[in-house]
């Protein structure tokens, strides 16, 4: 799904979404078949097909000239192996045109809660790797305000049940507000899952907010659609 910049309305960036080409029901979202494996050693072995999938894809990009930084989300099972950086240091050189900043990892909150000091040891040794990090569904963890500075990541992302009703809701505008004053006081980017609508991408402008997913822009969609789309920076149909 493409992440758009809220002033230009241009690509940016995307964010790899797993879906099932399953046999006889067709195309399955990842909550169809994902919870299902969640606490099976087979869900690490997606994790890492997803990575290097999607460094694969960046790779066919780049030689046709288009360098669009790509997100993966990461469960937390995948980041707490604890050969998970080796791991990860492997896929990376299996592609030698990677650079800086290519790939985001995406860690939901509630995971980076689980084993903090953790969770927080292994971003810094990825950050070697020239790996960023993102704090995902942001807002909808316990303890955000009091552990979102032992956390070294580059970015948070406002979650979508914030975003839906912000317009209607005064609670859930005064909560994006809060979350993007913070990241702006942090030096955080921010970015908004799950903006369907123009009166929703203007209130988060306002508001400092840079960039966005979700609908009013584009649903996910094939790698081979958004290398289009990005190529002309037109809408992807």
């Amino acid at each position: 799904q493409p992440k758009v910049n809220m002033g230009t309305g241009t690509v940016i960036g995307a964010e790899a979404l797993i879906r099932w080409r399953h046999p006889e029901k067709g195309l399955l979202p990842p909550s169809a078949f994902l919870p299902l494996v969640e606490n099976h050693r087979i869900s690490v072995d997606i994790g890492e097909w997803v990575i290097d999938a999607a460094l694969s894809t960046q790779e066919s990009w780049r030689e046709r000239g288009l360098h669009i930084p790509v997100s993966v989300n990461i469960g937390a099972r995948q980041l707490q192996q604890q050969d998970f950086v080796d791991r990860l240091r492997d896929l990376l050189a299996r592609h030698s045109a990677f650079r800086r900043g290519d790939l985001e990892l995406e860690i939901l909150e509630t995971s980076a809660l689980e084993d903090l000091p953790g969770i927080s040891r292994v971003i810094r040794q990825c950050l070697d790797l020239s790996v960023r990090f993102s704090l995902d569904d942001f807002g909808t963890g316990y303890s955000s305000l009091a552990y979102l500075k032992r956390l070294p990541v580059d970015q948070i992302k406002i979650d979508r049940s914030f975003v839906l009703d912000l317009t209607r809701n005064p609670h859930d505008a005064v909560i994006v507000k809060a979350i993007l004053s913070l990241a702006g006081s942090l030096g955080l980017e921010a970015i908004a899952e799950g903006v369907e609508t123009g009166e929703q991408r203007h209130f988060l402008e306002q508001h400092g907010c840079l960039a966005y997913q979700g609908f009013l822009y584009s649903k996910p969609v094939p790698a081979e659609v958004l290398e289009r789309a990005r190529a002309s920076e037109s809408v992807p149909a």
